[in-house]
This record gives structure tokens, sequence and C-alpha cells, in this order.
């Protein structure tokens, strides 16, 4: 009689157990059970606040577990610092950029392992040779010698995840890895993904595009209040099933019915070049409208909006609003003609974390509320209080500290600031990045609502399905320059691509 061979159990890679963590009387998480197997691509949702952020925090070291355990290939471990983690083989991408401005692409690429001929001589060739087969190998095109402080928001997003990809990690942890990247890149880092799946690699991967997580995860496991509601296979669930587990309501569609009203034109803007890089720009947005602006990374979106609400100067070309010439010299200039500008980096140019909501909000309307240069802090309270109920931003607490907000509230801050203004045009650059599935639809019904009101809007996404989805018409951008507009009805994914691409026939 043959003796059966018991098989040893596979280990994940990442067990966590009753993981909890609280702040305060508030519980961020509780009772936390998630494990990641080698070679697996595991997606967590959830809306935001739901924990994951916190989660990822504990896996990283930068925030310590009250109670429960976490282990790595079955060994129980202790994360008390980054360091730890790192030292483990744990990486993260996260939203929040690690990088440092005053040094180059190639620096970055490589902290802590500059190539040294002699002690404390560091061989500069040999590291930007290094640097550029590290990125040539993931397939991300990124001039190494090019100060970071240069760098556009999804270039550094491309920087930080060659990074992490260059340790070669035990488990790497994509916070929101796509939010600003075009589908050339996202098809890039897809690649990447599935290669490190190869080899072994554990992958947590956080997104809000579930379409996202039904092309590349494996299994993905849904958060809600801080608890898990369920782990499951993606080929054994929908979208639909996975937005009634996260938000426990349905959302009915994505993007608001409108009837698509075009008024007069409010701005004209004429073979505009500047400083930027920017050239032969040419558009009109109209009253009631939205004007969608789509193009790869680099194409010059941003650089359009900031010369238009000079951010940026300007070196050529004229500006019409509303009949009259103009010309802005800074955006306190603009903001007082009536422009409001969401930019792309809350972080860095939309918010001031350390202060609170209400002063966040009313920071661009002060006159509003001012007499005799003398605040009415009463008629300032009041006003804001209306615009955060509006938006639904979460806690509606106007003195709490803006840094304390879940992402998707940040931002829903940082609209409530513009909304506060009463602007004529409305210029959102990427408004629904790193939010949740319910408030990005809660965005785009805002969005569908200042069109309504009469404002003109100015959309600039790298998300395709939102342009399509909520613009009446839509500029293509490549290298700089405006190559191609359409009317909504004639406009596809494939037509766009192909303009910003420089494929089109």
């Amino acid at each position: 009689m043959e003796t059966a061979v018991q098989e040893t159990p596979v280990l994940p890679v990442l067990a966590t157990h009753q993981i909890t963590k609280r702040y305060g009387a508030t519980i961020a998480l509780r009772n936390v059970d998630f494990q990641v197997h080698a070679g697996e691509i595991h997606a967590l949702v959830g809306e935001n606040g739901a924990g994951k952020s916190t989660l990822i925090k504990i896996l990283a070291g930068a925030v310590r577990k009250d109670s429960g355990e976490i282990r790595l290939d079955g060994k129980k471990i202790e994360l008390q610092e980054p360091a730890a983690a790192q030292r483990l083989g744990i990486r993260v991408v996260y939203q929040d950029f690690s990088l440092f401005p005053n040094i180059t692409v190639g620096e970055n690429l490589l902290v802590g392992r500059w190539h040294s001929r002699l002690p404390g001589l560091v061989d500069w060739k040999a590291c930007y040779r290094r640097a550029e087969e590290l990125l040539q190998g993931i397939g991300f095109q990124l001039d190494v010698r090019k100060p970071l402080n240069s760098l556009g928001v999804a270039e550094k997003q491309m920087l930080e995840i060659a990074k992490a990809v260059a340790e070669q990690p035990r488990l790497l942890i994509l916070d929101e890895p796509t939010a600003v990247l075009e589908e050339e890149e996202t098809q890039r880092l897809f690649g990447v993904v599935r290669r490190l799946r190869q080899s072994g690699t554990g992958i947590i991967f956080i997104s809000h595009h579930l379409e996202e997580i039904f092309t590349l995860a494996d299994r993905v496991t849904i958060l809600k209040d801080g608890q898990v509601v369920d782990t499951r296979p993606t080929a054994s669930t929908t979208k639909d099933e996975l937005i009634q587990l996260m938000v426990g309501r349905e959302l009915g569609d994505l993007y608001p019915k409108r009837i698509r009203q075009r008024g007069r034109p409010i701005l004209e803007v004429r073979d505009l070049a500047g400083e930027n890089r920017i050239h032969h720009v040419n558009f009109t947005l109209h009253e009631g409208e939205i004007l969608g602006f789509a193009g790869l990374v680099g194409s010059g979106r941003t650089e359009v909006a900031r010369c238009v609400f000079g951010a940026d100067r300007t070196s050529a070309g004229s500006m019409m609003l509303d009949g009259k010439p103009v010309s802005f010299r800074s955006p306190r200039e603009a903001i007082a003609a009536g422009l409001a500008f969401l930019t792309e980096d809350r972080k860095k140019d939309g918010l001031f974390p350390d202060v609170s909501i209400e002063h966040n909000v009313s920071a661009a309307s002060l006159s509003q509320f001012s007499k005799l240069a003398v605040l009415s802090e009463s008629r300032e309270a009041a006003a804001v209080n209306r615009v955060i109920q509006k938006l639904a931003v979460k806690p509606n607490e106007p003195r709490k500290l803006v840094k304390q907000l879940s992402g998707g509230n940040q931002q829903k801050v940082a609209l409530a600031k513009w909304l506060l203004t009463e602007s004529k045009v409305i210029i959102l650059d990427q408004p629904t990045w790193g939010v949740d599935v319910g408030t990005m639809v809660e965005i785009y019904h805002f969005v569908a609502e200042l069109a309504a009101r009469g404002k003109a809007v100015m959309l600039i996404s790298s998300v395709l399905p939102e342009i399509l989805g909520l613009s009446d018409r839509i500029i293509v951008m490549r290298e700089g320059a405006t190559v191609a507009e359409f009317d909504r009805p004639e406009a596809t994914e494939e037509k766009i691509l192909a303009h910003a691409m420089g494929v089109s026939e």
C-alpha cells in the first residue's frame, strides 16, 4: 500500500491577520485579513476613506498597526519604519511622490545606489548609463539628465514606478499608478506588472478605474468602512457587483445625461505660444460648453491651461475674454477677470494641507466677505458651509485640517474653492485623479451642472472615456500644438489616439 504524499501548502507572500488601526475615536481598519500570493496581482478597491491608504501605510512601515499580525513568506514581521519594509523587499508607489526635486531623473532613479570608482567619487557616466538601461527595460521614455522639477506629474509617476520596479521587490504595492498616465504609458505599465507576476513577485494593485481591475488583476478584495467585505476572483464578478459592494448603492449612469446648449463665445485663443513649449494653439470656448482636451503625456495640455491662467508666460498669440483682448501676467489677474483653475497637482498648487477646510475653500474669494479690508467671518463661514454641503465633503467639519481628509474629499475641497468664486471660465485639470468611483460620479454631475448654469468648462483628462462622456467638443494636442478638433458625435477613442500619436491619415 502506497503512502500518500502530502503536499506542503504554498505560503502566501503576504498575509495579514486581524489588523486593526484607530485614530482617536475613528476606526480606520477593523480586523482585516488579507493575503497576496507569489505571482499574483491582487486588486484592492473601496471608496475614499474605506481604509486602503491606512492598510498600505501599515504594510510600508509608515504607520504602526494597533493590533493583529503581518507575515511575509510565512514569517511574522514587525514593520516599525519604512526602512524595515524596504529591507524585506516591500516597495510602494504612492499617489504622493517621494522624489528629490533638485536632482536629475537618473540620480533619483538610483538614489542610494550611485556607482563609485573610488570612495566618495561618483561615476556619473555609469550612473546615467545604468538609469537609461533600467528605463529602456521597462519601456518608459524619460531623459535621465533632465532635472526632476522640470517634469510633469505623469512623468514623475513613471519615474516613481521605475524606481520601485528597479529594486526587484518581493511585494510591490501600486497605489493608483495610472491616474495621470495616458493609454500608451498605462499599457506599458501593465506589461511591466505582468512580467513581475511571471517572476513570482506579489503585487497589490489599487485603482478606481474598475476596467483596469478586470484587465489586470487575478483577485480583488473590497474594503468598506475599514473592513473586508469580500475577496473574490475577478473572473467571478462584475463591475456592477463591485460597485454595489464598495458603495452600498447603485450609481446609475456614470456620465450625466445633458441637454447640450452652446452659448456665445467666452474665451478665444489664437496662435498662442508660450515659454513652456506650446505653439500654434487655437480654440474657442463657449458659454455652457464643456471643451475636452486630449493628448499624450507631455502634449502640452496643462501648459496651455497655465498660459491661459497667467501661471506661465506667453510668447506669442492672443486671447479674447468676452470679446475683449486680455493678457494675464499672473493668476491673480486671471481670477479677477473670472477664471478658475483646478490644477492637476492639488497637493502642490491647489490646497494648503495644514490649513482648515474653511480657509482653503475661501482662499480665492476673500474679497467677497470683506468690507474696508475687514473680513466678515460669519459671511465666510456661511458661504463655505453652503458649498461644502453641495459637494458632500466628508466629514462636514469646516475647521478640520485638509491633510486629515481622504484624497477624494481633498479634491472636493479644491473644487469647492473655485465654485465659491462664481467664475465664468473654469479650467479642470485631471479633476478625478485619485478619487473613488462614487466621488467620480459626483464630480461628473458637478461638472455637468456647471455647464448647465452657463459656465464655460475647459476639461483636461488622461481618461479618454471621461473626455468622451462629458465633453461637447474635443481638442486633441500633440507636441505642444492643437492638431485636431471633434464634435462629440464624431469622436471616438481610436480617432483621438490616432491624432494624439501623429498616425492619422
